[in-house]
């Protein structure tokens, strides 16, 4: 249960992303058992990914992969069952191939990419997994070559450009700094506004949640200047209408996940935050403690 929300974000997160790339299948049943794949990449052509500003997924992207994206590291089992589709995908295309009398090379089957926000040594060295080398980032590892897996270990991925779309699906403080940097892209940048609002669609989604857990809390927190970014936005193109109270919905939220209730004393600042950019809530709510915020808020308080 605790993988759904982000399953389905990081599907549409990367539909969103490898679309102009290719062709995509989400939640792809393979034969055998009932199975499915997380995301199956076909690409168009292989010079386009050089054209968007994608860097190491883009790089992935230029020949057909399935992804399958953890939250938290997979187990030997899930690891396993992942090959298990991988196999079973190869295994179809090349039975196809032969009804129609086509002939596969090996570079045309697909490789699986395993997105995972950490991977033990253990599990490292278990796998026979070997770091990519000079022409890939650091973090990034292939099983041996005949088993067409690749693996990503998105937490020890260099913090530059070239990693930032898979970054986002990090977690911890690796997700927040990559949220951060979207929200801090150019307009212009062709990803930005839909990204924004899948992030935020996932926030929003994780809060009608009963009985959130930590690292839940720790979700809403990471994505919340996606969430204000998205609201400042339609703001700024008069796409909704109530903008205050929904912003102040959204600080009341910020606050409860943060400190666990709110008493007179937060509900007094509630008004002050609604008075400050957006940026400046944002760096108020996830970085102070309660007690820092409340003596910021009444420092500024008696500057005015």
């Amino acid at each position: 249960m605790t993988r759904q929300p982000h399953d389905q974000f990081a599907k549409e997160y990367l539909e969103e992303l490898l679309t102009p790339l290719g062709t995509i299948k989400k939640s792809k049943k393979v034969k055998s058992e009932v199975q499915e794949i997380d995301v199956f990449f076909e690409p168009t052509t292989s010079s386009i990914s050089t054209e968007l500003p994608l860097g190491l997924l883009g790089k992935i992207a230029t020949t057909p992969c399935l992804f399958e994206p953890f939250r938290n590291p997979p187990s030997e089992v899930e690891i396993r069952s992942c090959l298990l589709k991988l196999y079973a995908v190869q295994g179809d295309i090349l039975r196809k191939a032969k009804r129609t009398n086509l002939s596969i090379t090996e570079s045309e089957l697909p490789i699986l990419w395993i997105l995972t926000p950490t991977l033990s040594g253990r599990m490292i060295q278990g796998l026979g997994a070997t770091e990519a080398g000079d022409n890939w980032e650091k973090g990034v590892y292939f099983l041996p070559l005949i088993l067409k897996t690749g693996i990503v270990v998105i937490h020890q991925l260099p913090v530059n450009e070239e990693t930032l779309w898979l970054r986002i699906l990090g977690k911890g403080s690796t997700q927040k700094r990559a949220v951060e940097e979207l929200v801090e892209l150019p307009e212009r940048n062709p990803f930005r506004e839909n990204l924004l609002e899948i992030l935020a669609n996932w926030r929003k989604n994780l809060e009608l949640r009963d009985n959130l857990s930590s690292e839940e809390q720790e979700d809403i927190m990471n994505l919340s200047p996606a969430y204000l970014q998205q609201r400042e936005d339609w703001k700024q193109e008069g796409k909704q209408e109530g903008l205050t109270e929904g912003r102040r919905e959204m600080i009341e939220n910020l606050l409860l996940v943060r400190f666990g209730k709110l008493d007179e004393e937060m509900k007094e600042v509630i008004a002050q935050l609604l008075q400050l950019p957006t940026e400046d809530v944002t760096r108020l709510l996830l970085n102070l403690s309660r007690e820092e915020l409340l003596q910021r808020l009444r420092t500024d308080s008696m500057e005015l």
